[in-house]
């Protein structure tokens, strides 16, 4: 079986990082891992030095989860390659399986699979994403949505002679965005069955996803700017790219109502707000279709309520007389 590259961005983050070695180390026969220390400020150097097999990579500046991926790419040798962040965990004997379909199939440039999401501490709910798998010409599916968990793709090392690096100035959708391009030139595999485990995150985990107004600002940009300007795209009825543009606002107005929601859980309320705007980046329409199913009425009615509620208690717990 051919050599595979795992490459492990890591930050600051020693704690987690020996798991997702060893997940790596297990989910295949023929691998090289590539642990790309990300500027850490801590005792990550030291926790390397005790991991073996594998090929250490140190950079003073901090590059983001992106640059560190790109670094890893550089170093790295295996004719197939698979990212893997340092909170999540690869399945047994799944990169292996992976590859070999992946070898069978000539054509195709990349292969994921599903992940079972995992709780803040990195434990298995009953949760897995995605539910439907497509595969084949996947190019206008992922322009509507991004359904491949970063850590569960392999593709091909030869796909990057095409389609370049990882955009360095995409924090949060940079995987996504190679995805793209990829698919826009390959089929896809999808290997309908776990093969990670993907630590979900929360509005308060400070992990890269957790910034979902964020993450929509930089996809809508890229979509308008990058994505419809690929000679895919740009050969394409104008029908269809319209198409592909409402697949894409819906799903991410889903996900910043649900976002916005979760926030509100927590009572987060001013990262429940920077959702709420953040609706606006995907243009009049949507919101018009928000106001109309009352969604977004009743998600300004919760925010608005959060917050007096704990700005009342703020100021109830500051004029409250002490105790001593």
């Amino acid at each position: 079986m051919s050599l595979t590259s795992v490459i492990i961005p890591t930050h600051n983050r020693p704690h987690l990082l020996s798991r997702a070695v060893e997940s790596a180390r297990a989910a295949g026969t023929n691998l090289e891992v590539i642990v790309v220390d990300d500027a850490s400020t801590d005792e990550t150097a030291n926790v390397c030095a005790t991991l073996r097999g594998i090929k250490y990579v140190r950079v003073e500046r901090n590059q983001r989860v992106a640059g560190a991926r790109n670094v890893g790419l550089l170093v790295s040798s295996g004719e197939f390659v698979s990212f893997l962040d340092d909170d999540d965990l690869r399945l047994p004997n799944s990169l292996d399986e992976q590859v070999k379909l992946l070898e069978a199939d000539k054509q195709a440039g990349l292969i994921y699979g599903q992940a079972i999401l995992g709780d803040q501490a990195g434990q298995p709910t009953n949760h897995v994403y995605p539910l439907v798998c497509p595969h084949g010409d996947a190019f206008w599916d992922l322009l509507g949505q991004n359904f491949i968990p970063c850590g569960s793709a392999v593709f091909r090392r030869s796909c990057l002679n095409r389609v370049g690096l990882l955009d360095s100035d995409l924090p949060g959708i940079d995987d996504w965005d190679l995805w793209i391009r990829i698919a826009e030139l390959y089929p896809i595999i999808a290997l309908a069955k776990p093969v990670m485990i993907w630590r979900r995150s929360t509005p308060v985990s400070e992990q890269g996803t957790s910034q979902a107004a964020d993450i929509v600002s930089q996809g809508v940009r890229q979509f308008r700017h990058w994505w419809l300007k690929l000679p895919r795209a740009t050969k394409a009825p104008a029908k269809m790219r319209r198409l592909a543009w409402q697949r894409f606002s819906a799903n991410m107005s889903a996900h910043l109502i649900w976002e916005a929601i979760r926030s509100l859980r927590l009572g987060d309320v001013r990262q429940a707000t920077k959702n709420i705007f953040s609706l606006t980046h995907l243009g009049p329409l949507v919101m018009v279709r928000l106001v109309r199913r009352r969604s977004i009425l009743q998600l300004l009615r919760k925010t608005v309520g959060q917050a007096r509620r704990t700005s009342a208690s703020y100021s109830d717990s500051i004029s409250r007389p002490s105790a001593s």
